[in-house]
Order: structure tokens, then C-alpha cells, then sequence
């Protein structure tokens, strides 16, 4: 059992990533997000705290105790995991795995699409930023980059970093399994990993 602190816990990802993590482990939840009001929670296995991810000492009031901290968040994602990594070293927590986007090392080839690349899509700047200053850091993480989020086959292939992506898609569920094995399990320790669909 892992105490994990879900920041994002209202959006897709962190949805599906908390009802996974209740369905098939026995972890404890925090739930962190600016619309707490929305969550209702477990009582016997989740606390709901309303805070808000720019806000450093709020951010660290959360993570005392926590094993896990797992972020899917969008907006600025570097000034958010600056927030997050300071911190988690207030904490003194260690282990991070942060959802970012397929893309951000120009792993796409071009039977996939690689208009979807940094190199060719400035929205994927902000994520490569998040993901360089994690990668600078002394934690624990797992940098997770998934293909389009979907709602169909739960299958999934892990790449590492310097390797090409070998789907498009993915299910919000195949993330969820992902993070639940690199929470539980430790899988992942220090890399950035795509999860897709095989095609």
C-alpha cells in the first residue's frame, strides 16, 4: 500500500488514474485540485484537499507523508512542476510520475504523423520545458508522454525515450495501469516512457 497524492484529481486522466487506483490497489488517495467541491470522496480511503499547484508551501502542506506524488495537470507545466519539485523537496518526498505528451522528443515517425512533433507544433513547447526541469531534478520520476487520449482498447506498448512511438492513441485506463505500476511497483525510476495503443 502507497499513500499517492493526486494533483489534477478532477481532470480525465486524474479521474481515471484515482478510480483505477481504488479499483485495483489498496493505495490511500489525497486528492488535490482547485474545484475540490467537485470530488466526493471514499471516506475510508481518499482525503480531498483544495489547493491550488502554484501555491509551493500549500503544495508541500499536502504532500506530508505521501509516498507517490502523480500529476496530470495542463496550463503552464513548467512553472507547475518548478511549484511541484520545490515542493516535494520541502516534503521530502521523492517519487513523481507527471503526465506530459507524446511529441516532446520528436519520437513521432512519419508513417504516424510527425506534424505532431515539437519541432512542428509550438503547443507542445510548454510540455518539453516541464519535462527538462523534472529531468534536471534530483527526484524519483517517471515522465509519462501518451499518445491521444481515448476510451477504446486498454491494450498498451511502453517506449523508452529515443525510441519511436509505435501508435497514436491510448486509453485513459492504459495510463491509469502505467501509473499504477510505477506508483506500486517502483517501474520507471528515472525515465520518460510513451504509453500507445500497439496498432
Amino acid at each position: 500500500m502507497k499513500k499517492v497524492l493526486i494533483i489534477g484529481a478532477t481532470g480525465s486522466v486524474g479521474g481515471t488514474v484515482r478510480d483505477y487506483l481504488l479499483a485495483n490497489s489498496d493505495d490511500q488517495l489525497t486528492l488535490y485540485a482547485r474545484h475540490a467541491n467537485r470530488l466526493v470522496a471514499d471516506a475510508a480511503r481518499e482525503t480531498v484537499m483544495k489547493g491550488d499547484v502554484n501555491r509551493v508551501a500549500e503544495l508541500a502542506s499536502a504532500m506530508q507523508g505521501q509516498d507517490v506524488v502523480f500529476a496530470a495537470l495542463s496550463g503552464n507545466l513548467k512553472a507547475m512542476a518548478e511549484s511541484i519539485i520545490k515542493a516535494m523537496h520541502q516534503a521530502q518526498v521523492k517519487r513523481l510520475i507527471f503526465i506530459t505528451s507524446m511529441g516532446i522528443y520528436n519520437e513521432i515517425p512519419e508513417s504516424l504523423g510527425a506534424g505532431g512533433n515539437v519541432n512542428s507544433n509550438p503547443m507542445l513547447r510548454g510540455y518539453r520545458a516541464a519535462a527538462d526541469v523534472i529531468e534536471a531534478s534530483d527526484l524519483d520520476y517517471t515522465i509519462v508522454r501518451p499518445g491521444w487520449f481515448d476510451n477504446g482498447s486498454d491494450d498498451y506498448e511502453v517506449t523508452q525515450k529515443g525510441t519511436p512511438f509505435g501508435g497514436h492513441d491510448v486509453s485513459r485506463r492504459a495510463i491509469a495501469d502505467l501509473v499504477m505500476h510505477a506508483a506500486d511497483d517502483n517501474d520507471y525510476v528515472k525515465a520518460s516512457v510513451g504509453i500507445n495503443r500497439p496498432e
